[in-house]
């Protein structure tokens, strides 16, 4: 009776982070107006013509002086994410840059941390999808500590977070993803209790 309790409760606390989680996804959206950092990051993944066209904007505003896609596809070509982007000639041969190694959060959080350091930079605009906003800040923020990060969150256009649990895509999606970010929050937590290990050695 004490067990069936007891997963009673983690399953009602499970539950009710998972609400605060998508709540604060809601919320998060639509992105205001970011402060100018040194550089933009868009990072891949579904709906990543979105995010590019997002972080394509924001450098015609100036609010970076580059632009990191982290993620990209091996098989797309430079141009083919120019004509994505839909970016001038002049602005995206001068100050786009494309990372083709990261295949998930994990190797978008490094190749971003070594582009940073690589351009001396401090501060960075993160674009990415809503949903996965919140994770892949976590990863970001393990991967370099001292760069000060905005969030640009881009609305996920296949499901509506206000109705997020109404649909099995929906619910799956955020479920998932809540558990995942759990999962980083554990793993932070246990390397925060003994000597910090390469972000880079771990897997998705």
């Amino acid at each position: 009776m004490k067990s069936l309790a007891a997963l009673l409760v983690v399953v009602l606390l499970w539950a009710a982070g998972l609400w605060a989680f998508a709540s604060r996804i809601e919320a998060s959206t639509p992105a205001g107006i970011p402060e100018a950092a040194d550089g933009v990051v868009v990072l891949t993944g579904a709906g990543s013509n979105e995010r590019i066209l997002a972080g394509v904007r924001l450098l015609e505003a100036e609010k970076g002086k580059r632009m990191l896609v982290s993620g990209v596809y091996r098989a797309a070509s430079r141009e083919d994410i120019r004509a994505v982007s839909k970016a001038t000639r002049r602005l995206y041969d001068c100050c786009v840059d494309l990372d083709f190694n990261a295949a998930n959060t994990i190797g978008n959080a490094k190749e971003t941390a070594d582009w940073a350091r690589a351009m001396r930079y401090d501060s960075l605009i993160v674009v990415t999808a809503d949903y996965h906003m919140p994770r892949a800040m976590l990863e970001l923020r393990s991967a370099m500590p001292k760069v000060r990060l905005q969030a640009y969150p881009v609305t996920t256009p296949v499901i509506d977070m206000a109705d997020w649990w109404r649909s099995s895509k929906g619910a799956r999606l955020i479920g998932w993803e809540y558990c995942k970010y759990l999962a980083i929050l554990g793993r932070e937590a246990v390397l925060s209790l003994g000597p910090r290990e390469d972000p880079a050695s771990r897997k998705d």
